[in-house]
């Protein structure tokens, strides 16, 4: 069966592929505005991985629609959620037989709800999966210290290509870079390079 992982090149995401492999046809998908080409940064990891790696194009009216949520917000979670549900949506309708990411049980952002997951199941005729949804931070970060080799650093100085870094760049090119302190609190991000 071909699964479409939602892919950031992050650690969840990462660690998400390699559960998954056993079991599906496994090819990594990165979504993007266009905004940037952080996407590069997550066909390199894929590449260095031996997965299959497509692109797939968001709306980036969706974008706008987040940076517009999260200044009202003054917080990135709600925008943030908005470009995932896209992003599955997307994905659900891009012809694969099953679709995951890479959240975790303990994620606040993004989430996906039981009553989603069905609905996307119900109407474009997929599997949604989620193979971290039982895992916790904790056991992440174990099971990507033995299995992974990744680079971990502020989110304005790792090179990823999740969603969070093009809504920063529309608030940087519109706002000014400063502004961006003011909606996204530091926090670390990781970039995965390749497996052990």
């Amino acid at each position: 069966m071909e699964l479409g992982l939602l892919y950031s090149a992050g650690k969840d995401s990462t660690l998400a592929a390699l559960l998954l492999e056993e079991f599906y046809d496994v090819t990594l998908v990165t979504a993007t505005f266009g905004i940037t080409d952080d996407w590069e940064h997550a066909e390199k990891t894929a590449g260095a991985l031996a997965f299959p790696f497509e692109q797939l194009e968001l709306d980036p009216d969706i974008a706008h629609e987040a940076v517009a949520r999260i200044r009202e917000d003054g917080f990135p979670r709600n925008g943030v959620q908005h470009v995932h549900e896209h992003a599955l949506e997307e994905l659900a309708a891009a012809g694969f037989d099953a679709i995951a990411d890479g959240t975790r049980r303990d994620d606040r952002v993004p989430t996906v709800s039981r009553a989603q997951a069905q609905s996307l199941e119900d109407r474009h005729g997929i599997d949604y999966i989620s193979p971290l949804s039982g895992f916790g931070r904790g056991a992440v970060d174990r099971l990507v210290e033995a299995q992974l080799e990744v680079t971990v650093g502020p989110s304005e100085e790792i090179s990823r290509a999740d969603y969070e870094a093009e809504l920063r760049a529309i608030i940087a090119d519109e706002d000014g870079h400063e502004a961006i302190r003011d909606f996204f609190p530091d926090h670390e991000q990781t970039y995965v390079t390749d497996v052990q």
